[in-house]
């Protein structure tokens, strides 16, 4: 196998790495397409609201020069509504945001031929590499408790139970320390 090649874009490369990132989730969401939540349209318009909010970042990963994966998240605001579909009860001090605290990992996708040859991993740390936060949180759907335990095996903890669009999937939020 080719060696994998990383490569980090902000929000001002998102019109270069757009296509490609439309590309790997179509090819991964292919029997879901139908469904509205996870439709092409409805991914695009998720990802372009997240590259609008500071500290958007994106990984994407290549095996000769073919896209394999990619994650992308961005920091959450002061005035977020990524909390508001939490479910689980927490102190209020847990969800509050000030544009500092919390890193959002929005996306974390890897095609199915490089699953479990840790590419995701891979991405995955490049993304958090360097970053400012103090944690990081991600949303893993309730129906992929593989995909939970992997998260979990790099650390991240459970943290509730959320439904972040009424059109969604029911929802488990991880929460993970960053190292300062």
């Amino acid at each position: 196998m080719d060696a994998l090649r990383l490569e980090r874009k902000g929000a001002g490369d998102l019109g270069d790495i757009r296509q490609r990132l439309l590309d790997v989730y179509a090819e991964i969401y292919a029997d879901r397409l139908d469904e509205e939540f996870h439709s092409l349209a409805r991914f695009d318009e998720r990802l372009g609201w997240n590259a609008e909010v500071p500290g958007f970042t994106a990984v994407v990963g290549h095996i000769a020069n073919t896209p394999v994966g990619y994650a992308y998240g961005c920091t959450l605001q002061a005035d977020t509504r990524w909390w508001n579909g939490l479910r689980t009860p927490a102190p209020s001090d847990a969800t509050t945001e000030t544009g500092a605290r919390t890193f959002a990992l929005s996306e974390l996708m890897v095609t199915e031929a490089h699953r479990g040859t840790g590419v995701a991993h891979r991405i995955h740390d490049e993304l958090l590499r360097d970053r400012p936060e103090e944690r990081v949180t991600l949303l893993v759907e309730r129906d992929h408790p593989s995909v939970r335990a992997l998260y979990e095996s790099w650390g991240y903890e459970w943290f509730g139970e959320a439904l972040p669009f009424p059109d969604a999937p029911l929802y488990d939020s991880l929460m993970l320390p960053l190292a300062s």
